[in-house]
Formats: structure tokens, sequence, C-alpha cells
């Protein structure tokens, strides 16, 4: 026996090979897993393409046993040593990479002191199997559900159809099931029942509409729905299943298809790996087609109630003639409109041809005798009524043979039809009206016949005399042709060709009146056949639409105008949806973000904004509303490759009936220029302002410099005597490093007031700004002589904006106040002061800025924050300190105003308080 034949024997539960044989080195198989084990059942080596399949163990200064790969159902066949092995089939389960399962059959075979266990892949069988077993449960499931809704009474029919989807639900683990049907018209596809799981969304509701989405599928086989597909394959589909995963699995029948089963939020590849397609249609016709043929007869037993209520309500009804005993049986509902007794609903032939007029009579009995000589029966006969004065009652007789021979059958129906000939009369009266209206209406109603491929005209009504001046005497075929303008000749000839072939036709062309003026005529017709479906004569009519079409060249020549207006405006005017994604741009708007007009529908305008800017951006577009439409912000834009660019924004809201918000209306102009000059004018003023601060900062700076230099000289001299004392240098040390963190502090916050501010308004605290200034004013304003009354805040508050702008303000001022208080230096008794305090309410908070200098005079108050304008001496200031201070409030969204205190001038910086929302970005 070859090795071949023994790893095949092996594998199909052979016996393994007797002891006795020679246990010699066993080739290494191709195939599977081999593992070399010591008595204990520990694995020395691994060989075989299925070495690499086994999961990775953490490392050991032992061999793994056997057991650590093994899963805990197959850990009982491994119990024992390999010696207790040798006479099995082994079927394992072992750990595999990235948590898979190995199943694998083998055998133990000794080789030498050592164990051989041989193992072949079975993960085919075992998923075979499996597949084998879920069929036969589904096949199960399918003839439960088909008897359940088969023997249940009509009256619980919607109730077990919505538990055997329930168990549907269950049994596969399917968020949102249902079973759409065709309405009873089978015009469009509605959910006839449904379920969802309740941690599941509610996809469909029993009655609902789904549309004509169904009808696009071919109904062959189930389909499955993903996001992909819905997009490309399905785009009708998307509503249905909300934009979510689905499945659907068609039921067919005689009459096409007849039922969907819609599974929603179901991956079925993942869910029910081990069913195949026939099953879910397996499935679906045995809950499709009994619930079908339940309703078809409930639907029949109501057409039967319908019919019967339909007679009696109508006075009609059915009768049967019996040649052999000369008697007409009639219908219940027949009797009764015929006002006879519940007893005579079978009378003698002759005493129901006495209840027909006489001048019908005989022509009836006629019929009759024909209608047992095989020819059909139709006719309308007069039944006199009780009142000689009244109009006779008109009743519709048809009657036909059924059969052959002794199973020949007379049958009929008879109906009133009084009101139809009461309505005959009317019409007749209504039609002499309507050729008395045809004669004055202002359309041209007219009739062409049909010759030989050809129309003719045979009828114009008399409006067409006051329109062209024609009359049918000058009309023909082919002067027809010669009425219409040239340039509309070959739109004519094909309105002709599409009338023949289509059946209707709609044009607009140009006829020719008799005295050579030209009118635009909305001609509409339609082509009548006869039985045979061949053409006879087409009737229609012509409009004179003259004035509209005038008046419509005029508003297309408009809207021209206005989209060239709108095109080549140097403005960026755009319209967007609430969620800013853009409808239209014009081509302003485009090159300024380097793209085509053709590009920005559908773009985002939120790509071009920050995060902070778009949360604005959306609150102030939220805000809009029918009663304010309007709004004006300045935005920031981060382009690619290019700076930040400012943009005044303004925004129009257009709502709907109900107030909603439909879409923005923008008009844009750039304006970074101008905030650049603004930034630059800021920072020119901040550097100005350190430039007036440099004597303060020099000896902010000086000061402890001497403070070092005296510690390093006291230090020298000690050194120099010999009297050096540890504790003595210690301390001098630690005084110069204060000093030098002191100066260093000084130096920093120069350099972060000096720099430029960051593009986005961030939120701060307005104590940090006070704190800020004070570290660079502090010590030069004590140095002067003035008093500085700084009060804490109290409060914790957080504004948005800049804290080194504020820093910015806060120093102008109190650099102002500085200046108008040394001008008063030689009052006598004068002690100068400085006060900074705040204060808030529920929307914002205001700090103010005070000193004893006398105040502003109430002139110039209103001129004080204008560019340029400055009260100090010529060649001191530049009088862009206020103005700018008061730009920076502003931007901040706040307000800086100044008034005269009892004491000198008040300067109060008011500033909106950041919402959560803004603090939380």
């Amino acid at each position: 026996m070859n090795s071949s034949d023994k790893l095949l024997g092996r594998l199909l539960g052979r016996q393994p090979e007797p002891a006795d044989e020679p246990q010699a080195q066993l080739p290494a198989q191709a195939v599977g897993l081999q593992l070399v084990l010591d008595p204990k059942g520990r694995i020395l080596t691994s060989s075989g393409p299925l070495r690499h399949a086994l999961a990775q163990l953490p490392p050991s200064d032992q061999p793994h046993h056997l057991l650590d790969y093994a899963l805990p159902g197959c850990a009982l066949a491994l119990e024992g040593h390999p010696a207790d092995w040798s006479a099995q089939v082994l079927d394992l389960d072992l750990r595999g990479l990235g948590g898979k399962t190995l199943h694998l059959r083998g055998w133990v075979q000794s080789c030498g002191s050592q164990w051989l266990l041989q193992l072949l892949d079975i993960g085919d069988l075992v998923q075979q199997r499996q597949q084998a077993l879920s069929r036969e449960q589904w096949q199960i499931f399918a003839t439960q559900i088909n008897e359940q809704i088969r023997l249940c009474t009509l009256s619980r029919l919607p109730d077990v159809l919505h538990d055997q989807l329930a168990d549907l639900a269950r049994y596969s683990h399917i968020p949102c099931v249902g079973l759409a049907l065709l309405d009873d018209e089978e015009q469009t596809w509605v959910l006839h029942s449904g379920y969802h799981a309740h941690d599941a969304p509610r996809l469909w509701q029993d009655g609902q509409v789904l549309g004509n989405g169904l009808d696009s599928l071919s109904g062959n086989a189930p389909l499955h729905l993903n996001h992909i597909q819905g997009l490309n394959e399905h785009p009708r589909l998307q509503g249905i299943f909300g934009h979510r995963e689905g499945f659907l699995v068609p039921y067919r029948d005689a009459h096409g298809v007849a039922a969907w089963l819609l599974c929603g939020c179901y991956a079925v590849q993942q869910q029910a790996p081990h069913l195949l397609e026939r099953d879910w249609l397996m499935l679906t016709a045995a809950l499709a087609e009994p619930l079908l043929g339940r309703l078809r007869e409930q639907h029949n037993h109501l057409h039967l109630e319908r019919l019967e209520a339909l007679q009696g309500l109508l006075g009609a009804g059915w009768w049967e003639l019996c040649p052999e005993t000369a008697e007409i049986q009639l219908a219940s509902q027949l009797v009764a409109s015929l006002q006879l007794p519940d007893s005579h609903s079978r009378l003698p032939v002759q005493d129901w041809l006495e209840l027909i007029h006489p001048a019908d009579r005989s022509e009836l009995a006629s019929r009759l005798h024909a209608l047992t000589l095989g020819k059909p029966l139709l006719l309308c006969v007069r039944l006199p009524g009780p009142d000689p004065s009244l109009p006779p009652r008109w009743y519709r007789l048809q009657g036909q043979s059924l059969g052959r021979g002794e199973q020949q059958r007379f049958l009929g129906f008879m109906l009133d039809i009084s009101d139809i000939k009461n309505q005959q009369q009317q019409a007749a009266a209504a039609h002499a009206r309507l050729d008395n209206l045809i004669a004055s209406s202002p359309a041209v109603i007219y009739v062409q016949r049909y010759v030989e491929g050809a129309l003719q005209p045979s009828f114009f009504s008399a409006s067409l005399q006051p329109l062209l001046g024609w009359s049918l005497e000058d009309c023909s075929a082919a002067s027809l042709a010669d009425w219409v303008h040239p340039e509309d000749q070959d739109l004519y000839f094909q309105r002709c060709r599409q009338l023949l072939r289509e059946g209707s036709v709609h044009a607009r062309y140009r006829l020719r009146d008799r005295h050579g003026v030209f009118h635009w005529v909305m001609d509409e017709a339609k082509l009548l056949r006869d039985d045979l479906g061949l053409p006879v004569e087409a009737v229609g009519l012509w409009l004179d639409v003259t004035e509209a079409t005038l008046a419509a060249e005029q508003m297309r020549q408009s809207e021209e105008r206005y989209r060239i207006l709108v095109e080549d405006s140097p403005a960026m005017i755009c319209r967007y949806r609430p969620d800013l994604t853009l409808t239209f741009g014009n081509r302003p708007l485009a090159a300024y973000l380097e793209c085509t007009a053709e590009e920005l529908p559908g773009s985002n305008l939120g790509q071009w904004l920050s995060a902070e800017q778009r949360e604005g951006f959306e609150r102030r577009i939220q805000r809009l509303s029918p009663e304010f439409p309007l709004s004006t912000a300045e935005i920031c834009l981060q382009l690619p490759g290019r700076e930040h660019a400012w943009w005044v924004w303004s925004d129009r809201g257009v709502f709907d009936e109900q107030g909603q918000l439909l879409e923005i209306q923008a008009v844009g102009r750039d304006n970074t220029e101008v905030r650049r000059a603004q930034l630059q004018l800021m920072q020119s003023a901040k550097m100005a302002t350190l430039g007036e601060m440099a004597t303060g900062l020099a000896h902010e700076i000086n000061q402890p410099l001497n403070v070092m230099r005296m510690a390093i000289v006291n230090v020298l001299k000690r050194l120099n005597s010999g009297e050096v004392q540890v504790d003595y240098l210690t301390d001098k040390l630690h005084r110069i490093d204060t000093q030098v963190q002191r100066a260093a502090r000084v130096v920093d916050h120069m350099r972060v007031f000096g720099r430029r501010s960051e593009v986005e308004q961030q939120p701060f605290n307005p104590a940090q700004a006070i704190e800020g200034t004070l570290s660079l004013l502090a010590e030069g304003m004590r140095g002067k002589g003035i008093e500085l009354r700084i009060s804490e805040l109290g409060f914790e508050v957080q504004v948005l904006g800049f804290v080194d702008q504020l820093e910015q303000v806060l120093i102008n001022l109190m650099v102002n106040a500085r200046d108008a208080l040394l001008g008063q230096a030689q009052r006598p008794d004068f002690k100068p002061w400085i006060a900074v305090h705040g204060q808030r309410d529920e929307q914002r908070v205001r700090l103010w800025v005070e000193d004893n200098g006398g105040g502003i005079d109430p002139r110039l108050l209103e001129r004080i924050f204008e560019p340029f304008f400055t009260t100090k001496p010529a060649g001191v200031g530049t009088g862009l300190g206020l103005s700018v201070s008061y730009g920076i409030v502003e931007n901040m969204g706040g307000r800086l105003s100044v008034s005269n205190g009892a004491d000198g001038a008040r300067f109060c910086i008011e500033l909106p308080i950041a919402h959560a929302d803004q603090i939380t970005r």
C-alpha cells in the first residue's frame, strides 16, 4: 500500500496500520497539517500547508500541548496521551488565525518514540452539513407558515399573517420585514403587512403605498440591495428602504409578479449564508400563495355581494327563458324593480309581455322567438307607469343562448335605463346649444377628413372668418399649407405625420390671414378611428395665441438680460440650500474659488470655511425668518494655496407658505484688502503704543538689572575678603534668579503683545487682558506718581475676540489717561489716579477705565473716536489710538463709549458674553 492509499484510508476512518510495520520516517505530505507530538501530546514540530493557519500562541519555555489549540467542543477526544488515540479517527476543531476555526480530521501513528498526527481539512464537509440542516429546518418553517395561513379564518387572517412575519423576523434575525401586494386596481404596490423589531427603524407601515419602484424589477430572482446598487441601479428603491441595505424576494403566479417579501436593514449574505435563492423563493411562495388565495376568495365573495347590491340599486337583474314551460324566471331584484309581488319570480311569458308597452310588445315577442333559434337579443322597451301623465320607464333587455341540446339555456339581463333616456333627450338639447357655442367660440374648431392618406378640410366653425378671413370654400389641403408661414412649414408637415402616426398632436405655428398678417395659433387635434382602427377624420381647434407668444418672447429676452446682468456683475452672486449646498453661482464667484460656474452647483460653501466660521455662518442662517429675511456679515474663507480672504456677505432667505426656509440668495464682495488695511492699522497702532511705553518698559527692565548688579557687587566683595558663606551666596543667587524671571516675563509679554492677532476669534476671560496691561504699564505708572486703583472683577466670564487686541484698547485708554494726568501735575495737592473695574449682567460685561484728570471738553466728545483727531499738542500722538480701539471693540461685537464723570473721563468697554456653544468649540 503506497502513502497516498494510506492517507485516503485514514481519512475515511479505517483503522491505522498494524503496529508491527516498521516505523520509519514518514514522508512529508503536501496537503493538510502534520504535527509531531511527544508521548504527552506536546507539539514538537509542525509541517504542511495548514500550519500557517494555526493561531499564534504566546511563547513558552515548554512546547505547547495540542489541547492549547483545541476548542472546548473537541477537548474530550484528546483525553489521555497520543498512545490512547492511535486507534481512533479524530475530528478536531482547532483555533486558527483571526478567530477562525479549523475543522480537521486525522489519525495518530507511532514514529519511534514520538507520534505523528496527520490532519486534513474537512471544513467544506462541515459547512455542507450545516447548510443541509439549515435548509431542512427552513423548509419545515415554511411549511408551518403555509399551514397557519391556509387554515385560519378570514377574520383572523391579518393577525395570523402578522404573527408569521414576526416569527420569520425572529427566526432569521431580520430587523424589518414586510409583504407587499398590488392594490385592488393592480396599479401600485402597497405594504399589506409588516413587522419590525423593537430596536429597529420603522421603515414601513401597514397600508403604506410603496409607489411603482418595484415595477422596474424583473421579479425573476431575489435582489440584494446595498448602498452602491441603490444609488446606481435602483434609485427608486431608496425611499422604500430608507437608504439602507435590503433584500427583496418575489413571488410569481399565473398573473405575473404578485407579491414581494421585503427585508430591510438586512445583509442576507452575512445573516443567512447557508440559504440559497430558491430557499427564499420557496419561503415567499409558502407565505404569499395561500394568502393571495384567501384574499382572492374574499374578493370574489365581496364582488358577489356588491353585484347583488348593485342590481338592487339599479333596479336591474337577470332573467331566464324556459321554452319547455313557456315561463320566465326573474331575479329577486328585478321582481322588485318591476313592482311585482315576491311570489311572481316565475311567471308565464305572456304575462311578462303584458307588462311591456303595447308599442314594444310585439317586437319583444319576435325577438324572444329569435333568441330560441340562437340569435342574441338586444332591445330597449318601455313599461307604462301607474300614472299615465308620467313618462314611461325604459328598460334595456339583453339575452343570449348558452350551451347546446338539452343543456341549452337562454339567459338575459334587464336594466332600468330611464335615466339614460332622459339624459339622451337632454343631450340632444345640449347638442343644439353646443352647435350654437361652436359657432360663437373664439377658437376655430375644424374637422379634417382622411382621404387616401391625406387630411382634407371638411368643416370650420364660424370663428374662422373673424380670425383669418378665410372660409371653407377657400381651403383645400394644398391651400391650407400655403397659409402656413414659410419658416413653420416643416413643423406643419411634421404635425400632420405625427397626427396620423400617434393619433393626437399639439403644435404651435403661424398662419397667414387674408390680409397677409401672420397669427400664432395653438393647434390641438385628435385622430378618430373606426372599429377596425383605420383613420376616419381628425378633429381639432386653432386658438389665437399671438399675444401670449409675443409676451413669452419678451419674457425670454428679459430673462436673458437678467442672466447677463448676473453673470457679468462684479459682485459674487449665488443661491444655496440651508445645508450650504450651492445651487447656482455666477462667474465672478467661480473665478474667485478657482473653478467653473458649471462646477459650483452641488458644492458645499462650508468647505471653504473653518469649523468656527461655519458654525457662526449656520447660526446666522438659522436666525432668518419671513419677518426678518435679511442678514449681513463679514466671513473669512480658507482658499487652497492662498491667504485668508474676507468677504462682506449679504443673505436673503426664501420661505414657503409654512415659513420653512427653502433657499438663500446671497451677494458678496471681496473685502480682503480693506480687512488687511484694518489689521495693518491695528498693528501699527499697537507698535506705536509699544513705542510710547518704551520709557516705562525700560524702567521695568532696568530695575531688575540694578538689583542683579548690586547683588553681584556684594558677592564679589565677600569673595575678595574671603568671608563667603554658602547661605549668603544662595540668597543672592535666588534674588538674581527672581529678577531675571521678572525681566523675562516683561520681555515675553512684549513679544506676545507685539505679534499679529489670530485670524479666528477665540473665547477668553477679560481679566487676562487687564492682567497683561498691568504687567506692561503698572511700574511705569507708579514711577510717575500715578495711583492705580484696580478692582478685582469678582466673576468668571468669557467673551469672544482677541485678548491681545483688548489689551491694546486698555493700554490706549490708560496711556491717554496718563498723559492727561501728567499734563495737570503742576496743580497743588493733586494726586492723580487711574481706576479699572468691571461689572456684568445676563448678556454683557462692561469694563470701566476712569481717571481724575478733569474730563474731556463736551464739545469734543462726539469727535473723540474719529481717525487722526487728537487733543494732544502737535507732534504728540497720531490720533489713531481711540479710532483703532473703537474698531477693535466693534469687531468683537461690542461698543466703546465715553462720558465725563465727577472727577474726569469715563471710558466703557461693553462686550457680549460668549454662548456655551461658542466656548466649547
